[in-house]
């Protein structure tokens, strides 16, 4: 899947962006319809210590995807947020089956 790493306000690790595509690539075997997807990692500036957001917005045919998730870690973050996209994939995977 392609898989477009946007960080806002600050440059991101190839570490990094290697678990995103890691993570987001583990997302085809509940859905493998999956266009590509964006990944926006951005840090607000609060003393807050969950202060990293990752949104990612897949890109499936008819319909867009997205999850938002704040966390301390953008590892956490993303594997949050790649949790709440399989539970949606999943849902949406079976609405087209029953349309079949």
């Amino acid at each position: 899947m392609k898989v477009k790493v946007n960080a806002v306000n600050f440059t991101v690790d190839r570490k990094l962006v290697d678990f995103i595509q890691f993570r987001m690539d583990k997302l085809e075997k509940y859905y493998d319809k999956i266009v590509s997807s964006d990944v926006f990692l951005k840090v607000e500036n609060t003393s807050d210590k969950e202060n990293k957001i990752v949104e990612i917005k897949i890109h499936v045919p008819g319909d867009d995807l997205l999850v938002k998730k704040q966390c301390k870690t953008f590892e956490e973050a993303v594997e949050l947020s790649a949790e709440s996209l399989e539970r949606l994939l999943v849902k949406r995977k079976e609405k087209t089956r029953t349309h079949i």
